[in-house]
């Protein structure tokens, strides 16, 4: 069991991360005068010394050869980075174009789509309330399909885009800071040709747009890295079950700033929509907790009969024998 020292930490890194990802849209909306496009390049191209850096303090450099000599795992963080950027880029445009509110939805059905892939792609078993939660999520995009006569498709694709990137990640089986190093290794040179390509064309904001505005395209980097940063360090301390509900904080926070800072609208088919999400989220939620507190019963029932058998091993080996019964007719 972890020291409570090391769970308040946890907590603490995960609130850190959650927060600030789910504060992003206010740090793109300054960078309103670029074109998502040129804010996407300059987070990817500006993420490769940020974790470059990190490497160096960690001194985390062992894992870069072996990976080369594998041409399968190479090709899965390709597919990770093609996969995130789009994701970022989505995020990115829905937030400048005024759909916070989507972008937030699209990070709630998120979990829910996780569960459908392991089920179509892992072949994972799923308990009852976890087919009754995807059910609901179904519904509520139904509903708002057939409310606004089009599907929410920057909600499905910022879900499905961020679902297929931790579907493909399980098969890298890097940590952390190693992955997000090997993806910005392969997002750098197309990023930097971008970039390059808007200076000659005098269509970069970064030389055009003052010293506020390079400076804060220059900060995409840290802005990606640090809550990465906070989120491994709150993995590594905390069970999964309350990363799962910690997972909920970033579009909460997202959701709150639609309404308040950006004044989106939300009709009555959007709070239909949005409250039966909210609906699956908390059954998934209340099966999570009570699945956990079952394992957590049966490995403690585990640990007790374990412990009875082996201090009753530890009894028979310590009595003494008992004496051999003497033969009749043998006494002196």
């Amino acid at each position: 069991m972890q020291p409570r020292s090391d769970q308040r930490a946890g907590l603490a890194y995960g609130f850190a991360a959650y927060t600030m990802w789910g504060l992003l849209p206010l740090y793109w909306h300054l960078l309103g005068a670029a074109t998502p496009s040129e804010i996407l390049a300059h987070r990817m191209a500006w993420s490769l010394p940020v974790a470059v850096v990190i490497l160096a303090v960690l001194r985390r450099w062992a894992w870069i050869g072996p990976l080369l000599r594998q041409p399968k795992r190479l090709g899965l963080i390709l597919v990770c980075a093609v996969v995130i950027s789009t994701n970022w880029f989505l995020y990115i445009w829905a937030v400048n174009a005024g759909h916070v509110l989507e972008a937030s939805l699209g990070y709630f059905i998120n979990p829910l789509v996780s569960i459908a892939f392991g089920v179509l792609v892992l072949r994972e078993r799923l308990r009852p309330l976890q087919w009754t939660a995807v059910a609901v999520g179904a519904l509520a995009v139904l509903v708002m399909t057939v409310a606004y006569g089009k599907v929410p498709w920057i909600a499905l694709g910022l879900a499905f885009s961020f679902a297929t990137y931790g579907l493909v990640k399980k098969g890298i089986k890097l940590d952390g800071i190693e992955g997000f190093s090997a993806e910005t290794a392969m997002q750098v040179l197309p990023a930097l040709g971008f970039l390059i390509y808007l200076g000659v064309h005098g269509e970069s904001s970064f030389t055009t747009g003052g010293v506020g505005q390079a400076l804060l395209l220059s900060a995409c980097g840290i802005a990606t890295a640090i809550p990465l940063i906070c989120f491994g360090a709150s993995a590594v301390r905390l069970p999964l079950t309350t990363i799962g509900m910690m997972q909920y904080l970033a579009p909460t926070f997202q959701f709150v700033l639609g309404l308040t800072v950006f004044h989106e609208t939300m009709p009555p088919e959007r709070w239909a929509g949005f409250a039966l999400v909210w609906v699956a989220l908390t059954v998934l939620t209340w099966d999570a907790l009570r699945t956990a507190g079952r394992a957590r019963t049966e490995l403690a029932a585990a640990g007790a009969r374990a412990a009875e058998v082996a201090a009753a091993e530890a009894a028979q080996l310590t009595a003494p024998e008992a004496p051999a019964p003497e033969a009749p007719g043998l006494k002196p």
